[in-house]
């Protein structure tokens, strides 16, 4: 059995190496001709599999490891009746903690010293806004929720409020899958009356994808007074980006909100535990496996710690965007084509980052206050 895969999903000799032989190639320039002997494709959200990748091959199972499906032609492939499968919610801790990460030095930018003084307009309430929501929530802060769809169906004890709603709040996170014919379209939800309702005093992040904003309307309204302060993890036109709206963005990170070590691990382990159920074959490995001990595995804090610093100190040992902020302004120099390939090289060569569930924190005489925000956020506890 012959297993195509995109060569930066992890843990692949782990997981499928004694499933079928694994050949590795390129997610972003994969052909048809490399996938027409697999009998089974893994892909990631870089490839586009539809009829032109896979007519006429022998394919019969195709995973993503990702949460998203939009660059699966689904139709398609159940019309050919070859299983799909995806890793949805894989990494939704991941992306929630990138947005804490961002939220904690958004409040340091402004001065709070109590973050959860910010109101947060969610948009898009799946798995990610919602692991982001129940965070946010626990740690005090107003939380306000905007999932058209889902207010269709009347969630009962669930409220939501409008787009236009949710962009008053003083941050709005954006993390809606991009659909373009449904009741509720998100590509291009946030266009120039949108991002003309923000102002200087609010912060904008989209780590959901990139579409969802329209790009030319976004770089035009940074280009007048009052702008909102704006964070990017996703980009229209990925991989070749616009450098222009890098250069006027606050944080500029490769699409990479997911990409802790976790989020990557488990995705890759939730399509293993589907091929194995499509393949007849048991379930015998877990992700935490393989999981390697931590760089950074414990941080002590004493009772003169301030519970501001603390977290700051513990979130930004995990994950501090800023360094994937850099990377991402170094790499806009050359061609387009140059850029791009930068693009995939940042993503392709990430460097391990652990979530915060991989770091203990030791808490010496600590309020039950900071003790609370700790366990919010998801860090283990040693007390």
């Amino acid at each position: 059995m012959l297993i195509v895969a995109d060569e930066n999903i992890p843990l692949l000799d782990s997981f499928f190496g004694d499933i079928g032989e694994i050949r590795r190639v390129s997610g972003r320039s994969m052909t048809a001709g490399e996938v027409r002997a697999a009998d089974i494709l893994l892909v990631r959200s870089v490839t586009r599999v539809n009829r032109e990748l896979l007519e006429g091959s022998r394919v019969r199972f195709v995973g993503t490891t990702t949460i998203g499906t939009d660059h699966v032609d689904r139709d398609w492939l159940e019309q050919q009746g070859i299983r799909f499968s995806a890793a949805p919610g894989c990494n939704a801790n991941s992306v929630a903690e990138y947005v804490l990460s961002v939220l904690s030095l958004y409040a340091e930018k402004r001065g709070l010293i109590d973050w959860s003084r910010l109101s947060v307009g969610i948009v898009g309430v799946g798995n990610v806004g919602g692991e982001l929501a129940r965070k946010l929530e626990r740690l005090g802060f107003d939380v306000r929720l905007c999932d058209p769809p889902r207010a269709d169906l009347g969630e009962e004890g669930q409220e939501f409020v409008s787009l236009e709603e949710a962009m008053k709040c003083d941050v709005v996170t954006l993390h809606t899958p991009l659909t373009r014919e449904s009741n509720h379209p998100t590509f291009h939800m946030v266009g120039e009356q949108e991002l003309d309702s923000l102002g200087a005093g609010q912060l904008l992040i989209n780590a959901g994808r990139g579409g969802v904003i329209d790009s030319s309307a976004l770089l035009a309204r940074l280009g007048k007074s009052n702008v909102p302060t704006v964070v990017l993890d996703v980009w229209e036109q990925e991989p070749r980006i616009h450098p222009e709206l890098v250069d006027q963005v606050w944080l500029a990170t490769p699409h990479i909100a997911g990409h802790s070590l976790e989020g990557k691990v488990q995705g890759t382990e939730m399509i293993y535990q589907a091929l194995s159920q499509f393949l007849g074959l048991p379930v015998r490995k877990k992700a935490g496996q393989f999981l390697p001990e931590p760089a950074l595995s414990k941080i002590s804090f004493t009772s003169s710690a301030e519970e501001e610093d603390a977290i700051r100190i513990a979130l930004r040992a995990c994950y501090d965007p800023r360094r994937d902020d850099i990377r991402l302004r170094n790499a806009m120099s050359g061609s387009v084509e140059e850029r791009g390939a930068a693009f995939d090289r940042l993503r392709r060569d990430y460097p391990v980052r652990r979530e915060c569930s991989s770091l203990k924190i030791q808490l010496k005489g600590t309020s039950k206050s900071l003790q609370d925000s700790f366990r919010a956020i998801g860090f283990k506890l040693k007390i």
